[in-house]
């Protein structure tokens, strides 16, 4: 039963009234607390009543009372003004179903500090858990070596299943899934998410009914910006696209609050071999904190209809957003098997592209082998900026290399023995125009769509295998050491669904990370 905010806090000063002092110093009127379920079965409610201005507050949890894990810390801004005082409502999430959990509020004002009495809390059930949850494992090679180099952190899953070779994606009960190093589901927001990313605010993004949505720890909606509502405001703001039919695959939120999407419109068009036909194109929104698309691009204002390497009318196929530090766009173009910069100047740019990565593009790759571009790539992720060089990661599908003998990978009919899917990562020089590729890992196996990449603190490169082994409902993501023979030292293995992103994040709080 999904409770009102109203009976929550009704709930909260009944629970009032049970609570009790824990210790302090300074100037102390301690606050009075009690924790209450939200309607999330795996996320609590601290909720502080306090008299204090200036103050800052956290929560420490664990499965016993030696904790372990924390959230954010919040202040009194964040707090609610009422009669009795203000109160601050902390959500705690990161935990397993069905379990017994000890918490206690941390709290500090001008003056005094507090800390509160130890207090339990037992999460729920996952609903349908056998339906809605696929299976995943996780493992650690055997040797200490491994076993002492792999990282922290929780994963972060953008589970789909997929219905054709193509890749084309359906709903799975549960898309936005975090899980802990060992493989245990300890948050999850239900339905339709894709993709899903954490905010700087603490909050996630996704896309949902065919707008973007931003929800709190406990899945309660904060905002949500319709297609319907994009549409509306492109042409008032000057933007005469054809109607922008869907939203997809990625989304960015930028430092100043505003969001960009990546949409797709359909316009007719003459292609060489082709005549004309209707063809499908990105555009990219940049949406302002009212919902008003303040600057927008189209390819079909910037790229060769003619270059069409996966044919028409699927032209462009993006894939992944990328903000960067000199406030431009890159744009993985799955399609085009280029990365693009953008320039989008903080919302001033012109939109004209400012180069293209990859096989054809406008950079020339150290060696001259072809083979060692990347192909239908997903998830570039920028490592490092040195100047006029940039050091960046890149998820290698590889459909459509051409191998060294010269035969092309050519999905999707299996067996595919000329594909191969590698991790790598590129560095370019934007003054020269000069790219080399610095490190690569192969998984062993062809993984023909999705996929993501990052690097972790400790130097590990982490990468998501969608479609692990072909056509397989079957995901894998590694951990690998970043040396020139790759040890892996973590694997989580998901079968039921596909992982169409899988990543590292520090915890489920900003600013928070969690060891093992």
């Amino acid at each position: 039963m999904r409770l009102s905010r109203g009976a929550l806090f009704s709930l909260a000063v009944i629970l009032f009234t049970l609570a009790s002092i824990g210790c302090g110093s300074g100037n102390f009127t301690p606050p009075l607390t009690a924790i209450s379920p939200t309607s999330h079965p795996l996320v609590a409610q601290y909720i502080i009543r306090h008299f204090h201005s200036g103050l800052t507050a956290w929560v420490e949890f664990g499965t016993d009372t030696n904790y372990g894990r924390q959230t954010s810390v919040l202040t009194d801004a964040d707090s609610v003004t009422g009669s009795g005082g203000d109160v601050l409502n902390i959500l705690v999430a990161g935990m397993k179903q069905q379990t017994l959990y000890h918490m206690r509020a941390h709290v500090e004002w001008s003056g005094g500090s507090w800390v509160d009495q130890d207090r339990t809390f037992t999460t729920g059930a996952i609903l349908n858990p056998e339906e809605d949850l696929p299976q995943m494992s996780a493992s650690r090679p055997s040797s200490t070596f491994a076993s002492a180099s792999s990282s922290g952190g929780v994963e972060l899953l953008s589970l789909v299943n997929t219905t054709s070779p193509q890749g084309v994606l359906s709903t799975s009960p549960l898309q936005g899934v975090v899980t802990d190093l060992q493989g245990n589901v300890i948050w999850y927001c239900p339905g339709e998410a894709i993709p899903f990313k954490p905010m700087q605010n603490g909050h996630y993004i996704f896309m949902r009914g065919k707008g973007l949505e931003e929800v709190d720890l406990a899945c309660n909606t904060i905002r949500y910006v319709s297609l319907t509502q994009i549409n509306q405001s492109l042409p008032t703001h000057g933007y005469f696209f054809p109607p922008v039919t869907s939203l997809h695959h990625d989304m960015l939120v930028l430092p100043n609050g505003h969001w960009i999407a990546l949409g797709q419109i359909t316009k007719s068009v003459t292609a060489d071999g082709y005549g004309t036909l209707d063809v499908q194109g990105d555009v990219l929104m940049d949406i302002d904190p009212d919902g008003n698309v303040v600057w927008a691009w189209s390819a079909f204002d910037h790229l060769d209809i003619n270059r069409h390497l996966f044919g028409l009318p699927d032209w462009t196929h993006s894939n992944a957003l990328v903000y960067t530090e000199d406030g431009n766009l890159l744009l993985s173009m799955r399609n085009q098997s280029w990365i693009l910069k953008i320039d989008y100047a903080n919302g001033a740019g012109t939109g004209n592209i400012i180069w293209k990565l990859g096989e054809g593009g406008d950079f020339t790759l150290a060696g001259g082998d072809p083979s060692q571009w990347f192909y239908a790539q997903h998830f570039p992720y920028i490592m490092s900026v040195n100047g006029s060089q940039t050091t960046m990661a890149i998820y290698d599908d590889g459909d459509l290399r051409i191998d060294s003998s010269g035969q092309p990978c050519e999905p999707p009919i299996p067996p595919v023995t000329t594909c191969y899917t590698r991790a790598t990562i590129f560095q370019i020089d934007e003054s020269t125009n000069n790219a080399s590729l610095l490190w690569e890992d192969s998984p062993g196996f062809f993984s023909f769509w999705g996929g993501s990449i990052e690097v972790l603190p400790n130097g590990n490169v982490e990468f998501d295998s969608s479609a692990q082994f072909g056509y397989t409902v079957a995901s894998q993501v590694n951990e690998v050491t970043q040396t020139d023979s790759p040890q892996t030292v973590w694997q989580l293995t998901i079968t039921g669904a596909n992982a169409y992103r899988g990543y590292r994040i520090p915890s489920l709080y900003p600013g928070v990370t969690w060891q093992q």
